[in-house]
């Protein structure tokens, strides 16, 4: 009696490992992208990479994300979090329009303000905030392939001088920032452990402008790239930190940028702002610097972000709007009261291939100001105005409609708008 089952169960094991190889070639593998964040939501990143001082890190991807993304840094103010910065602001939603990554570092020391004071935080590497903030961008570039000539940084107050400060500390890594209520990068510094400088708060410290652009090239020593484009934006009436501090920031980013301190305009884009350009004439000059007349500490308003992002270059960046509608019909009515006026603008895709991601575009009339609306997003407030889709309602079906409006001040003109575009395309109105 033969015994021989030993090549049976070899031809078994072969053939198990030829259907088991088959699979794993044949099988779709898992990306990155899916498992760490899912599309059109605010998610929490962990073991994204070194981080010294246990920030958290949130993320907003859009569904429509585009390949290589720009990534945008949204850093939020003292006593605020990622997920305030993205509620309470419309990065998110230009993220939806133009494909961009948005990235929200979170504090979670007890002041929630970023750490812009000490030594550490002062030098590339340091080993404070601007480090766990570097390892997100990392993460997020190596995670969707991002595009690394383009990453930008923006914040508010604390996040304002945190943008400072990175664009110091990383001159390599941004493309531009765009600060509102800052203060210039090191202007904050202390070596008593101490998070506050009430000198700079409180408008006290100057320099030459050499002195300051010296303290940024400290803080990246023979650096002798290309310095990253600067935005920045105060009120004069700021009583937390100081106006006087808005010039400091113009002399520091002008001589590190190595532009003239002279303007090469200046223009009012809304009434009672002032914006100066240095270097160069158009939106993406190397500093563009916006002063609000009578404006206080909390300045940011709906509609910021948008300009900044036109300051950025990512305006006519990504997939949407698109496509073009055939057709539109925009039906507006007002309800006024002697100085003001609720106004209700439905839109309706009279064409036959849906509208994925929209921009109306109208005039108001003489006198009107948008002070706040719904279901869309309006910039500027007054003259030719665009109205962008919320994350909601980006989508019009053939024949459907969106409805959306917004209240504003008039001065006796309470008519409804005028020249209606769909994603530059002309509308009906009735």
């Amino acid at each position: 009696m033969s015994i021989t089952p030993r090549r049976p169960l070899r031809s078994v094991l072969l053939a198990l490992l030829s259907l088991l190889t088959a699979a794993l070639v044949a099988a779709p593998t898992a990306t990155a992208r899916t498992e760490a964040a899912p599309t059109a939501t605010l998610t929490e990143i962990t073991g994204f990479g070194t981080n010294p001082s246990n920030l958290q890190m949130y993320l907003y991807v859009p569904a429509n994300v585009t390949a290589h993304p720009a990534v945008v840094v949204a850093v939020h103010y003292c006593t605020g979090s990622g997920p305030a910065m993205y509620n309470g602001t419309e990065w998110a939603q230009l993220a939806d329009t133009y494909g961009f990554v948005v990235v929200y570092p979170s504090v979670t020391r007890a002041s929630k303000c970023f750490d812009v004071s000490s030594p550490q935080a002062l030098r590339r590497g340091g080993g404070s905030d601007p480090v766990g903030i570097k390892s997100m961008i990392d993460w997020t570039v190596n995670t969707y392939s991002a595009d690394t000539t383009r990453i930008y940084a923006t914040g508010i107050s604390s996040g304002a001088m945190m943008t400072n400060v990175l664009l110091g500390d990383y001159p390599d890594v941004f493309a531009a920032g765009a600060a509102f209520s800052g203060v210039p990068f090191g202007c904050f510094a202390t070596t008593d452990g101490s998070e506050w400088n009430s000198a700079c708060s409180g408008g006290t410290i100057t320099h030459t402008p050499q002195e300051w652009g010296d303290l940024v090239r400290a803080a990246y020593p023979g650096y002798t790239g290309t310095r990253p484009r600067m935005q920045v934006w105060h009120g004069t009436e700021d009583d937390v930190l100081r106006y006087p501090n808005f010039g400091e920031e113009i002399k520091q980013w002008t001589n590190v940028l190595g532009v003239s301190q002279t303007p090469a305009a200046t223009d009012t884009p809304v009434s009672g702002w002032t914006r100066t350009r240095y270097g160069a004439t158009g939106d993406r000059a190397p500093v563009e610097a916006i002063s609000l007349q009578g404006v206080g500490h909390n300045l940011y308003s709906w509609g910021m972000a948008d300009r900044a992002l036109t300051f950025f270059g990512l305006k006519g960046d990504g997939p949407a709007p698109q496509p073009q509608p055939g057709a539109c019909k925009v039906t507006a009515t007002t309800n006024a009261w002697s100085t003001g006026l609720t106004a209700s603008l439905t839109i309706t895709n009279t064409g036959t291939t849906a509208i994925n991601g929209w921009q109306l575009a109208f005039t108001l009339p003489t006198g009107q100001t948008i002070t706040n609306g719904w279901g869309a997003t309006y910039s500027p407030p007054s003259g030719s105005v665009t109205a962008t889709n919320a994350t909601y309602n980006g989508t019009i079906a053939p024949n459907a409609s969106v409805s959306v409006g917004y209240q504003a001040n008039h001065s006796g003109n309470s008519a409804v708008p005028s020249g209606f575009k769909l994603n530059g395309t002309s509308c009906t109105t009735g």
